[in-house]
C-alpha cells in the first residue's frame, strides 16, 4: 500500500506527466475524421493533423533534434505554425515562437537568447532567417514554410516522412515546453519558461473558468498571433477536440471575421479589448449571424466600461474577461458572462477584472511584501500552478520577479472584501503630480464617457513645477469635432484637480503593439515624436 507521498527523495514536480502533444493524439483517436483546423479554403481533420505532426517530428529527428533543444519559429498564423507547437511538444524540444511582426534584429536577439538549434521560418522572412543564424551559430538548419533559398520546404519534409511514427518524449512536470517571450515594454524581451505540467493545468483551468462546457462540437476563431495568448487558448481547444478557424489573410478584416463566425458557427474567440471594440463598432456585425457565440474572451488589459456596455448591447452576455501575464499564462482572475452587467447600477462592480481563477491565489502587497487591506492599493502578486518556472538564463530577473514565493506582476490594484480585483494600472503607468500618485485609468474612464471620444490614453510627462503632469492622447469618433479646452472644461468637475490632464492632444489612432494592445510606452513615444513634450530618454 502507498499513501501517494513522494518516495526516495523525489520531489512532486519531478514526477512524470502527460506530454502536451497527447492532447492532439487524443482528439485524433476520438474524432479522427472531424475537422480540427480551418485556414482559408483548406481544412484538416484531427487524424490528418496528427499524421502531419508525426511526419515533421520524424524529419526533425532525422536532422538531430532531441529533447531539450530549442526550435525558433518565425511565422504568421498558418496550419504549419499551428502544427509546429505539437511537433516540438511531441519530440521534446522547446517551442520558441516569435511575434511575426518583429524585425530581423529583434528575432536575432530571441535566437541568441534562447540558444536555438533549429528554426522554422515563413518563406517571406529571409532576412529574419539570415539574422537569426548570424546571431545564433547554434542554429544547425532551417525549415522554410513555403519554397525559399534558406531552408528545406516544410510540406516537402512532411511528404517525405509520411507514415513515420515519431517518438513521443517522456516528460516531467518541470520539463520546459515553451519559451514565452515577454513583449519587452520595459526593456529587452525575457524568455518565460513554461512547462508541460504547468501548461496542462492552464489548459484545464481555461476550460473550467473561461469556456465551461466546451466540446468537440465547438469552434474557435483565431484573431491574434498563435505565438502568444492565442496559442495558449488553442491548446485548450485541442484538448477538447474543438475546431480552430484561422483568418485567411495577413490583415485583420472585421467583415471576414464575422463571416467566418456565421459560416463555422463559432462559439468562442480570444482577443483583446481593442479588437472587441473594432468588432462591435464595425457595420459588419449586423450583416452576419453571430448567435452561436457563447464566450468572447478578452485579456491583455481591462476593457473600458463604455466599451463594455456597447459590446454587451451588440453581442449579448457573452463577454469573458481574464487578467494575466505571460509569466502566469493568463491565469490570474476571471470575470464570467453573468457578471458582465449591461447597465450600471448600485450592485455592479464597475472596473473589476474578476475574482481568482480556480487553484490560484492573489494578494495585494506593499513595497515590503506586507499584505494590503481591502481597498488599499498595492502591487498585484500571485501564486499557484499557473506561475511559470522562471526566466531562462536570467537570475537577476528571477530575483526581482519573486518575493517570498509570490510572483510580482508589476501591476497595481486593490481587492474588495469579496475578493474582486480592480486594476489601477502598471506601476510604470502611474505618475506623481505635486506629490500625489495619479493612476491614469480612472481619468481615462471619465474621458470615454464624452460622446465625441472613441479612445484615450493618458501618460505622465516631466513638469518643472509639479514633477509630472498628464497628457491625454485622444482619438475622436468619426465625424466628431472637439477642442482641447472644451474637453478639459467638461472633464474638470468630474475628477480631482491633480488628476486632470494638463494637455489634450488628438491623434488619428493610438499606437498599438504587435499584439494589438495600446501601451503607454508607445503612446509616450508618439507624442514625443510629434513634439508635444520634450523627449525623455530616461523613460
Amino acid at each position: 500500500m502507498t499513501d501517494g507521498a513522494p518516495r526516495g527523495g523525489i520531489a512532486p514536480t519531478s514526477r512524470r506527466v502527460m506530454n502536451l502533444a497527447h492532447f492532439l493524439r487524443q482528439s485524433a483517436r476520438r474524432h479522427a475524421e472531424e475537422i480540427g483546423l480551418v485556414w482559408g479554403e483548406r481544412s484538416w481533420t484531427w487524424a490528418e493533423l496528427d499524421r502531419r505532426v508525426d511526419a515533421m517530428a520524424a524529419a526533425l529527428v532525422a536532422r538531430g533534434v532531441v529533447k531539450g533543444d530549442r526550435v525558433l519559429v518565425q511565422a504568421r498564423n498558418s496550419n504549419q505554425m499551428f502544427e509546429s507547437m505539437f511537433v516540438c511538444f511531441r519530440l521534446g524540444p522547446v517551442w520558441v515562437p516569435t511575434n511575426f511582426r518583429q524585425t530581423p534584429d529583434e528575432v536575432a536577439f530571441l535566437a541568441a537568447a534562447s540558444g536555438a538549434s533549429a528554426m522554422i521560418c515563413g518563406s517571406e522572412f529571409p532576412d529574419h532567417a539570415a539574422a537569426a543564424r548570424a546571431a545564433a551559430p547554434s542554429i544547425r538548419f532551417a525549415v522554410s514554410i513555403g519554397p525559399s533559398g534558406f531552408g528545406e520546404d516544410y510540406d516537402g519534409l512532411v511528404a517525405a516522412h509520411a507514415g513515420a511514427a515519431a517518438p513521443t518524449a517522456d516528460v516531467l512536470h518541470d520539463d520546459p515546453c515553451w519559451f514565452f517571450f515577454t513583449s519587452g515594454t520595459t526593456g529587452r524581451p525575457k524568455a518565460a519558461v513554461l512547462t508541460h505540467g504547468q501548461m496542462a493545468f492552464v489548459a484545464t483551468n481555461h476550460l473550467c473558468d473561461l469556456m465551461p462546457g466546451t466540446t468537440h462540437r465547438d469552434a474557435s476563431l483565431v484573431v491574434a498571433p498563435l505565438s502568444h495568448g492565442a496559442g495558449i487558448h488553442q491548446l485548450a481547444q485541442v484538448a477538447r477536440g474543438a475546431k480552430t478557424v484561422l483568418l485567411p489573410g495577413e490583415r485583420f478584416d472585421v467583415d471576414e471575421a464575422w463571416r467566418l463566425v456565421a459560416q463555422w458557427r463559432i462559439t468562442n474567440m480570444f482577443t483583446v479589448p481593442t479588437i472587441v471594440k473594432m468588432l462591435v463598432e464595425h457595420p459588419a456585425v449586423d450583416r452576419h449571424d453571430h448567435s452561436s457565440l457563447r464566450h468572447v474572451i478578452y485579456a491583455g488589459a481591462p476593457m473600458y466600461r463604455e466599451d463594455q456596455k456597447r459590446a454587451l448591447a451588440k453581442l449579448g452576455r457573452v463577454l469573458v474577461q481574464y487578467f494575466g501575464l505571460g509569466e502566469v499564462t493568463g491565469n490570474i482572475t476571471v470575470l464570467p458572462p453573468e457578471l458582465h452587467e449591461p447597465q450600471d447600477g448600485p450592485d455592479v462592480k464597475i472596473g473589476t477584472c474578476g475574482y481568482e481563477r480556480t487553484g490560484m491565489q492573489v494578494q495585494i502587497q506593499d513595497e515590503t511584501g506586507r499584505e494590503a487591506a481591502p481597498g488599499e492599493t498595492g502591487e498585484i502578486c500571485v501564486c499557484g500552478l499557473a506561475v511559470f518556472a522562471g526566466y531562462y538564463n536570467n537570475p537577476d530577473a528571477n530575483a526581482a520577479a519573486f518575493r517570498n514565493g509570490w510572483f510580482r506582476t508589476g501591476d497595481l490594484g486593490h481587492m474588495d472584501r469579496e475578493g474582486f480585483l480592480f486594476i489601477t494600472g502598471r506601476a510604470s503607468d502611474m505618475y506623481i503630480s505635486g506629490g500625489s500618485n495619479v493612476y491614469p485609468r480612472e481619468t481615462e474612464e471619465k474621458v470615454l464617457t464624452h460622446p465625441a471620444v472613441a479612445e484615450v490614453a493618458i501618460v505622465g510627462v516631466p513638469d518643472e513645477t509639479w514633477g509630472e503632469v498628464g497628457i491625454a492622447a485622444c482619438v475622436l469618433k468619426p465625424g466628431a469635432a472637439l477642442e482641447e479646452e472644451e474637453l478639459l472644461a467638461w472633464l474638470a468637475p468630474k475628477v480631482a484637480r491633480y488628476k486632470l490632464p494638463r494637455r489634450v492632444v488628438f491623434l488619428e489612432e493610438l499606437p498599438r503593439s504587435g499584439y494589438g494592445k495600446v501601451t503607454k510606452k508607445l503612446v509616450r513615444a508618439e507624442i514625443e515624436r510629434r513634439g508635444y513634450v520634450p523627449a525623455s530618454p530616461g523613460r
